[in-house]
């Protein structure tokens, strides 16, 4: 459903786009809306404003359609542990582990504070 939508929405901007590009020019930049040519006429401006008209209605309709669709797939989760799953929830109440301690959840700091391995290889003397 939503690529049909998204491929009606891309015909919709094209089609206008080609629709406001045909329009006359109210003497901008561009200097071509000036010269008669096929569409000189007040009737073509009329259809071309009414066509544009429809697609920029067709096209917001199409808009709030994607937008209503996109929001059905939505699912809340933690922004803190991208991929994971949000923690379970525990009984109103129930004593919880503190942070750092096993089962406590740890985090960054904990990671940090762990001890380095001895070097490998020979070091350089320090003085102290």
């Amino acid at each position: 459903m939503q690529t049909l939508v998204i491929v009606v929405h891309l015909m919709l901007v094209t089609a206008m786009i080609g629709v406001v590009l045909l329009q006359k020019s109210e003497g901008g930049g561009l200097g071509i809306g000036s010269s008669g040519g096929f569409m000189s006429s007040r009737g073509t401006a009329n259809v071309l404003t009414r066509a544009t008209a429809i697609l920029a209605a067709g096209f917001f309709v199409t808009s709030l359609v994607l937008s209503i669709l996109a929001s059905w797939n939505r699912a809340p989760r933690s922004i803190l542990t991208p991929g994971a799953a949000p923690p379970s929830q525990s009984a109103p109440g129930a004593p919880q582990a503190p942070l750092g301690q096993p089962g406590g959840g740890g985090g960054v700091l904990d990671q940090l504070r762990q001890p380095e391995a001895p070097p490998a290889g020979p070091q350089a003397p320090q003085s102290r």
